[in-house]
């Protein structure tokens, strides 16, 4: 017997919508979506899109009709609920902006929580275009079929960020002087966490010596070679994700 197809199909488009969704609602996509699915996906009446709202989940939709700035579509049946990802945030310094999108998407990708951008003394920006972010995070959370997206914080100056860091969230930092291994740390710590990571040219003396004097801060290591400010953050994180994240196996699963 022929294969049972999957429904819906795996090449659905998937967008994130701003409006709720729920079962049996119409709505009319304009714009950026509307040409996406019209334009760029050729999408027609019967087909089916999957949309997320970042509240309640996500849906499909049948899409009723197909005019030249519109792409009207009604949900159907809600797939997944809204994940639940891990509580961690990523604390990036700011880089040159095609570098920093790179630390966007990727850590949408694997899935943090919160990107909190940075401003330390050797940064090279110290701006973000906001808009542009968060399309880069949305666009980012469609291809990876995350149901979350990342919040995004407004780049914040170090000092501000110690002021005001939450007593309760350790706060990782990878430091090129040295520190405790990054997969054994990581695995030992339950509750809140972060991970900063330093621009180009690394911390300089004094931002170092104030992050290490934080109550929360804990200094670790992410091996034996000196990686690129993108590549630290990105590599941070999937550490993290196999020790302490949604990568890591239950704790009470039973698998040996």
């Amino acid at each position: 017997m022929p294969a049972t197809p999957s429904w819906p199909p795996k090449s659905a488009p998937r967008l994130f919508v701003e409006f709720a969704l729920g079962e049996g609602r119409s709505f009319q996509l304009e714009g950026a979506h509307a040409h996406y699915l019209g334009k760029v996906m050729r999408v027609k009446a019967g087909d089916v899109v999957i949309l997320c709202d970042n509240q309640t989940g996500e849906w499909a939709a049948k899409v009723d009709a197909v005019a030249k700035r519109r792409v009207d579509v009604t949900t159907t049946t809600r797939l997944r609920e809204r994940e639940e990802v891990p509580d961690l945030w990523l604390c990036p310094a700011l880089l040159k902006k095609d570098r920093f999108d790179l630390v966007l998407e990727k850590a949408t990708e694997l899935g943090a929580a919160r990107i909190q951008p940075v401003i330390t003394r050797r940064c090279v920006a110290d701006k973000l275009n906001a808009e542009r972010a968060r399309t880069i995070t949305t666009e980012a959370a469609e291809q990876c079929a995350r149901t979350a997206l990342p919040e995004l914080g407004e780049p914040k100056k170090l000092d501000a960020l110690l002021k005001d860091w939450p007593p309760d969230r350790l706060l990782f930092f990878a430091d090129e002087e040295g520190g405790e291994t990054a997969a054994t740390t990581f695995a030992s710590h339950e509750g809140p966490a972060a991970i900063l990571v330093g621009p180009e040219g690394g911390f300089d003396d004094a931002e170092r010596a104030a992050i290490r004097a934080h109550a929360q801060a804990r200094p670790i290591t992410l091996g034996p070679r000196i990686l690129r400010a993108e590549t630290a953050a990105i590599a941070a994180l999937s550490v993290w994700m196999a020790a302490a994240g949604d990568w890591a196996l239950p704790k009470n699963s039973g698998t040996e």
